[in-house]
């Protein structure tokens, strides 16, 4: 909060106007069609292309928000690309070091590996990417559907929770017209590491809109440790 002194010369009456400014709703900065790189310890880190950047310093939590959608790189100390993400929103606590993902998240790592989830975090002081919903992982040899990830903020050492459902090559021929799956599908050890053709991104987004999993009179399996490896996201 402000005040303005305002002083009369007839009368010398003064008048306090007191100007308020909410420092949560008003912006420090707002730019539209943002391409930047950020840098840390001399070294380009990060790569940010975003149609609109809005960032409130001022706050008592500082942050930035992306609402219109948000496209990040992250580089190594050799200007190599380690991850990807696309998401429809954003926001960065700027002190905290920590992002929060939401809308359509669409996350690739350097094996090719694929993470299609509603809701993400990324804690960047922590080295650690984690959330508590539904997501679903594309490899080269299999698709993975849970509720629940861990992962290093590289996105190679994983782990998915509650796991649901596990696809290999041979089920996802026909998984539309499937009532049931067989417990040979249902594994938690090594793979065939045969490739298939990948799903469409299309089909990939709906998954996670609509996520769906055939009834399996099994008992829950363990948390899924995934050492890495997989499939492209076609880039727009």
């Amino acid at each position: 909060m402000t005040a303005t002194s305002i002083s009369s010369c007839d009368d010398e009456k003064k008048e306090i106007i007191a100007a308020v400014t909410d420092n949560e709703t008003m912006p420090t900065m707002r730019t539209t069609d943002v391409s930047t790189f950020i840098s840390d310890s001399g070294y380009t880190r990060y790569h940010i292309a975003a149609p609109l950047w809005v960032m409130y310093e001022e706050a008592k939590d500082p942050h930035w928000e992306f609402p219109e959608g948000l496209q990040l790189e992250q580089f190594d100390n050799n200007f190599r690309r380690k991850a990807t993400v696309r998401c429809s929103t954003a926001t960065f606590y700027s002190q905290r070091k920590l992002w929060k993902l939401e809308g359509k998240v669409i996350m690739v790592n350097t094996e090719r590996d694929s993470f299609l989830t509603e809701q993400i975090f990324w804690d960047q002081q922590k080295k650690r990417v984690y959330s508590d919903s539904f997501i679903h992982v594309v490899k080269s040899d299999r698709i993975i559907e849970g509720y629940g990830f861990d992962s290093n903020e590289n996105l190679t050492d994983y782990i998915v929770h509650n796991p649901q459902i596990i696809f290999q090559e041979g089920d996802m021929t026909s998984r539309n017209n499937e009532t049931e799956i067989s417990s040979d599908t249902l594994m938690t050890d090594s793979v065939s590491t045969t490739r298939r053709r990948r799903p469409s991104r299309q089909r990939q987004i709906d998954t996670i809109q609509q996520p769906q999993t055939t009834p399996i009179n099994q008992k829950p399996l363990k948390p899924l440790k995934m050492p890495g490896a997989v499939m492209p996201i076609k880039r727009n």
